[in-house]
């Protein structure tokens, strides 16, 4: 394939997958992960230039959810189920 088509092909992947988040529809890349719509609540803000206080409306936003194997990839595979502590030296107990 040519630099070209490639391009065309990714260009029509991502095009299916905002129309399908548009539809409200997940969309699932087994085992990359998925790509679903999240509700935001309205919330208060503040405008960073005088501090005055501003209501955010309620909107979707669009969101990656990592599958398990791309979470493993990054990390590292473990064998145990355990998470290691952050903490240098592990935890006290």
């Amino acid at each position: 394939m040519s630099r070209r088509q490639v391009g065309e092909l990714v260009e029509m992947f991502l095009d299916e997958i905002k129309t399908a988040l548009q539809k409200g529809d997940k969309v699932a890349l087994t085992p990359f992960g998925s790509f679903v719509v999240r509700q935001r609540r309205k919330r208060e803000g503040r405008n960073p230039k005088t501090g005055e206080k501003i209501i955010i409306a309620a909107r979707k936003v669009p969101a990656f959810q990592a599958g398990k194997a791309l979470r493993d990839a990054i990390s590292g595979a473990r064998s145990s189920g355990r998470r290691k502590s952050s903490i240098k030296g592990g935890r006290k107990r």
